[in-house]
């Protein structure tokens, strides 16, 4: 299993932030823009154990999936997200979206992602991977938090 783990300031409130993974195609596209559908299979009172339809497009191949919500909390000033889904029968991957308000105008934005292997022959893929994805993405998120 290979984790990764960063995080950064965002010049943006909380709740600006948090609304890029509030659920919604339309607003996570800004963030995720090869996600071409996200849509509720099963939806839980206490958000944990939802699981979305996910498509996402590699090029011309559109890969589908199942994303459960695994962990979620939403106070004023602290905001937690945890997902989880198997790609190709290849890897179990997790992502962890951690917001904590530093001021009405800044947050830190934590982001953990997970990949394990679920074939001995994909361990020699994970040798090569490098955070470069996840600083990206870090990247992405805080353009479109202060755009």
């Amino acid at each position: 299993m290979k984790q990764w783990t960063k995080d950064i300031e965002i010049n943006a409130p909380i709740d600006q932030i948090w609304r890029l993974f509030d659920g919604s195609l339309e607003n996570m596209q800004k963030i995720m823009p090869q996600v071409v559908e996200h849509k509720p299979i099963k939806i839980t009172e206490e958000v944990i154990g939802s699981v979305y339809r996910q498509k996402y497009k590699e090029g011309k191949r559109i890969e589908e999936y199942d994303v459960e919500t695994l962990e979620y909390s939403s106070a004023p000033n602290k905001k937690r997200l945890k997902v989880g889904f198997s790609l190709a029968n290849m890897f179990e991957i997790t992502a962890l979206y951690e917001l904590k308000k530093m001021n009405d105008d800044k947050t830190s934005f934590k982001y953990t992602v997970t990949n394990r292997p679920l074939k001995w022959y994909v361990n020699l893929f994970l040798l090569f991977a490098s955070e470069k994805v996840v600083v990206n993405f870090l990247e992405r998120v805080k353009n479109v938090a202060e755009a």
